[in-house]
């Protein structure tokens, strides 16, 4: 799937991802390939995202989610 995280600042990650695992507000959850359509918003936490063979955390204090076909969009703090 196509991931891009991105923060007012600057994108923080624009690729390919297997998977990305969110702090939604009711818990963390995972997004995999072919996942159903989603917007969701998102609390403080670790976001985990698996790019090219490797883990990759980041810190964030909130932001939201988009998956629609394939296309993942994050927005953080």
């Amino acid at each position: 799937m196509n991931l891009e995280i991105v923060s007012p600042e600057k994108t923080v990650y624009s690729g390919k991802a297997k998977s990305v695992t969110l702090p939604g507000l009711s818990g963390s959850f995972t997004i995999l390939n072919r996942h159903a359509p989603i917007i969701s918003a998102l609390d403080k936490g670790i976001v985990h995202y698996n790019a090219d063979g490797n883990e990759v955390e980041i810190t964030v204090n909130g932001g939201f989610v988009e998956a629609i076909k394939d296309n993942v969009s994050v927005c953080i703090e």
